[in-house]
C-alpha cells in the first residue's frame, strides 16, 4: 500500500494505484458553482488533474495559483482541473478572493469514487494527497506524481515539460 507523510506521520493511501500507461478513470465532481464536472467532458484534449489537500493551507494555495497561472500560457489547448474535498463554497471563496480563474477548481467531498480510484485518498483523514496526472488527448495517463511528503510541492517542471510534449 502507497503511503505519504503528512505532518510527520505516515498515512496510507486508499483505493486503486493507477499507472502511466493506464487508461484514466472518468470521474464526476462538482465546480464552485455546484455543477457537476467530468473528466469525460474533456475527452480528447490533454487535462493536467492536480489534487491537493485543502486549499486553505499554504503549500496548496501555491499549487493552485502556479497551475493556474501556468496552463493559461496553452492557450486552451490543455486543460486544468483541480480537486480536492473542500466544500465548493470554500474553493469559491478563495479563488474569487485570489484570481484563480484558468483552472477547473472542484470538489470531490461528495463521495470517495474519484478518490479512490485515483489512489488519492488518505486514511483516516479523508482529504486527498497532493497529486499531479496528467492524461493525453486518448485518455491514457502519461505522467503520474504523488508527492511523498503532504509538506512539498509538485514538480511543476517536469509536470509542464511533459504536458508541452503531448500538445
Amino acid at each position: 500500500m502507497k503511503k505519504v507523510i503528512m505532518k510527520g506521520h505516515e498515512i496510507n493511501l486508499l483505493g486503486k494505484t493507477l499507472n502511466v500507461g493506464d487508461i484514466a478513470p472518468d470521474f464526476t465532481v462538482l465546480d464552485q458553482n455546484l455543477n457537476e464536472v467530468k473528466l469525460s467532458d474533456y475527452k480528447g484534449i490533454p487535462v493536467i488533474v492536480s489534487t491537493f489537500p485543502s486549499i486553505d493551507t499554504g503549500v496548496c494555495a501555491i499549487q493552485a495559483t502556479k497551475f493556474n497561472n501556468e496552463i493559461s500560457k496553452f492557450s486552451n489547448k490543455a486543460k486544468l482541473i483541480l480537486v480536492s474535498n473542500d466544500l465548493p463554497f470554500a474553493l469559491h471563496r478563495y479563488c474569487g478572493a485570489n484570481g484563480i480563474d484558468n483552472a477547473i477548481v472542484t470538489s470531490a467531498h461528495r463521495d470517495e469514487v474519484f478518490a479512490r480510484d485515483y489512489g488519492v485518498l488518505l486514511d483516516q483523514i479523508r482529504l486527498l494527497a497532493r497529486t499531479v496526472f496528467i492524461i493525453d488527448k486518448s485518455g491514457k495517463l502519461v505522467y503520474k506524481e504523488i508527492v511523498e511528503n503532504v509538506s512539498n510541492e509538485p514538480d511543476y517542471n517536469k509536470a509542464l515539460s511533459v504536458l508541452n510534449e503531448i500538445i
